[in-house]
């Protein structure tokens, strides 16, 4: 496919580029932490692709190689704004200026389950958020994104020993964070029993 879009066929770029959409963005959104930034880089990153794809050797995943120039968009944004951009944990969506609208969820979804879903979703997010990008990187590359190790070491331009290393850390201070929180956001008691 990369052939044949190098030798003219550009209309198949899409679908060479549509299966990592997804991992593309929400390895932009890790870095940037609000959706307009994370889809600057992720467009900015497809573009980059593009105009690189005649440089892609094939040494790593097609994949692989996507994410590194998407990490190294978020990278060299995150530096020209010079700012380490955090998010209160305390301030509400409608006191932080963008609101992004309600999704539509299944009419016969339990609300105390969702409430529960998207209470734990928050946890980890914000655990996830609270590690330095050396650990963020392996992290969801690893166990987010299910790279290998080779691959994760590919895409940020280590060893497979210092990977192992940053995401043992990694899983460490993830537990250190999220299990106490755990511990305490049990099943919530039920106001009824069956009898």
């Amino acid at each position: 496919m990369i052939a044949s879009i190098l030798a003219g066929e550009r209309e198949q770029y899409h679908e060479l580029v549509r299966p990592y959409e997804r991992s593309v963005y929400k390895m932009a959104l890790s870095f940037m932490k609000n959706e307009a930034d994370a889809e600057d880089v992720a467009q900015e990153a497809f573009l980059k692709a593009f105009r690189k794809l005649a440089d892609f050797r094939g040494q790593a995943k097609f994949s692989t190689w996507l994410i590194t120039i998407t990490l190294n968009e978020a990278r060299g944004r995150l530096r020209r704004q010079a700012i380490a951009r955090t998010e209160s944990l305390d301030e509400s969506p409608e006191e932080g200026g963008h609101i992004s609208p309600a999704l539509l969820r299944d009419w016969r979804e339990v609300p105390s389950a969702a409430l529960e879903r998207q209470e734990i979703r928050q946890m980890l997010q914000d655990a996830i958020a609270n590690l330095s990008p050396l650990y963020r990187e392996v992290f969801l590359l690893r166990d987010v994104e299910e790279f290998s190790i080779e691959e994760t070491a590919t895409a940020l331009a280590l060893t497979a020993g210092t990977v192992k290393v940053r995401l043992h850390r990694a899983r460490m201070m993830m537990q250190k964070e999220l299990a106490p929180k755990l511990k305490n956001a049990g099943p919530r008691r039920r106001w009824f029993q069956w009898s």
